[in-house]
């Protein structure tokens, strides 16, 4: 008797249907799992032993080959525990037949008891494309596969309670389908920021349009400070961008049963020393990395110059394509990874260049020399260079709160809104996301702009990717005044935040 049970798999941050096929056959008892799964397939017979026993079926002494099918392709994780131990409960006539359009996926442990899984979203999100429309989870995953709709989600604690829902003796309640509430999470306010009027404005731009941005200045001024406040003042994510990005973190095992959809941007913050596998995903069986993880959000790089040269280089082209291919061994994976790089850097390796003290204590090659840590393509790709100067010493004692982080959000969702209406139709969800023609059609500019755009491309040097990022950034300044056409003022403000020579301490 073969029997057939339904159930998912994860390939890179996608999911699958597997079909879990189980055959009794005479002969000497053995118990084979074929169907290239990996260690933690293979180890999976012996929990299904024991948590068959242990919730009072009889485990059948048989030979029993169960196959994952598709076969030729690679399957991991402890996931397929649960449809394996009912294939074989139903071939051995301990259950009746499986409800209709339904999947299973849960890990085992040796009292029965399911544990959660990772990759339970996508999975979910599989399941509802494949037609299925019962799946049955462990528990604690019930509330993330309830974001898939068009699925009734059953959360199982274990075996011996499933065992009776499937023989109609105790059946299982549907879980109910998780909202996420309106609340945003406690964090650092711009309010709390003294001075540096200049900085949080370039700050507002690039949260407006999704731009890439770096700062500069000397220890102490309030670069990381900022850039943690960041996340304050980003707008909104619609459901499609929450998602996306939950999908990312669900395969990474970084949801819970309390927090199954992000409510807010990802914002990452990796520290220097990382490699640029985990920086861009990867290793034998590939993972998302850090630019994957902050899909939809923020990439803060502090101490730009202290990453090794290969990890910001990897980062050039997903900056471009808004996604990054793995290729292994054991296959090849495209992930999402549209991200708003922040950086932070000092001007040079003390940190001093350019301070009113004079204290720094470098030579001009050492400047030059740290500066050029930083590869031209790279600084290219950043839409806003800000200097950071210390803060005076009346900024430091005014009594007069800043403005608050929730007043700028509110314009940085106003000027989101009207991009959402510009861009309607497409897959572009922001400014800095146009592509070449889009920016002919959206970035007109009157006579008095052309001309301060031709001064400054011959002044600034700029390449014709700088050109078109320029214009992006000019948009959503105009964005953020709700003008329609983009106006040579603010022309002139985008082109104050293309100077370069920041990095030199001018």
């Amino acid at each position: 008797m073969v029997t057939t049970v339904r159930s998912l798999g994860l390939q890179g941050i996608s999911g699958y249907e597997v079909s879990v096929e189980c055959f009794l056959s005479g002969g000497l008892p053995a118990f084979d799992v074929v169907g290239l799964g990996d260690t933690a397939v293979k180890e999976s017979r012996e929990r299904v032993r024991a948590a068959v026993k242990n919730c009072g079926a009889k485990f059948p002494v048989s030979r029993i080959t169960v196959n994952l099918a598709p076969a030729g392709q690679r399957k991991e994780g402890t996931v397929y525990d649960l449809p394996i131990l009912l294939g074989i409960l139903r071939c051995a006539e301990e259950i009746p037949d499986l409800p209709e359009n339904a999947a299973f996926l849960g890990e085992l442990s040796l009292t029965g008891t399911l544990r959660g899984v990772n990759g339970v979203l996508p999975m979910a999100m599989a399941a509802a494309r494949a037609g299925i429309t019962s799946l049955y989870v462990p528990a604690v995953n019930a509330p993330e596969a309830t974001l898939s709709d068009g699925l009734t989600v059953y959360p199982v604690s274990d075996v011996a309670a499933l065992v009776a829902h499937l023989r109609g003796e105790s059946p299982i309640a549907p879980a109910p389908k998780w909202e996420a509430g309106t609340q945003r999470a406690d964090g650092p306010d711009f309010a709390d920021v003294m001075g540096q009027e200049n900085v949080k404005r370039a700050l507002e731009i690039a949260a407006a349009g999704g731009h890439n941005i770096l700062m500069i200045g000397s220890p102490g001024a309030g670069k990381s400070m900022l850039a943690r406040r960041l996340p304050s003042i980003l707008p909104d994510m619609t459901r499609k961008e929450a998602l996306e990005a939950t999908e990312i973190w669900s395969v990474a095992g970084m949801t819970d049963a309390e927090r199954p959809l992000l409510a807010q941007r990802p914002f990452r913050a990796p520290h220097h020393t990382l490699s640029s596998v985990a920086m861009t995903g990867g290793g034998s069986i590939p993972r998302p990395g850090e630019i994957s993880l902050a899909h939809n959000g923020v990439l803060f790089l502090d101490e730009l110059p202290e990453f090794s040269r290969d990890v910001l280089e990897a980062l050039r082209a997903p900056i471009e394509d808004g996604e990054v291919t793995i290729t292994r061994a054991a296959g090849s994976i495209t992930l999402p990874s549209r991200f708003m790089l922040v950086g932070a850097m000092n001007p040079c390796r003390c940190g001093w260049y350019g301070h009113p003290s004079g204290r720094c204590t470098c030579t001009e090659a050492q400047v030059h020399k740290y500066a050029e840590r930083i590869s031209g393509p790279m600084l290219d790709r950043m839409d806003l260079h800000v200097n950071v100067q210390s803060v005076e010493f009346e900024a430091m004692r005014r009594r007069e709160p800043s403005e608050s982080s929730a007043d700028v959000r509110a314009r940085v969702n106003a000027a989101r809104e009207r991009q959402k209406a510009r861009f309607a139709g497409t897959d572009i969800l922001c400014n800095a996301q146009m592509e070449p023609a889009m920016v002919g059609k959206y970035c007109r500019l009157d006579a008095a702009g052309e001309k301060l755009l031709k001064n400054a491309f011959e002044r600034l040097g700029l390449t014709a990717r700088s050109h078109d990022r320029l214009l992006r950034v000019a948009r959503t300044i105009a964005d953020l005044e709700g003008a329609e056409d983009i106006s040579a003022a603010h022309l002139a403000e985008a082109v104050q935040y293309r100077n370069t020579d920041i990095l030199k301490g001018n």
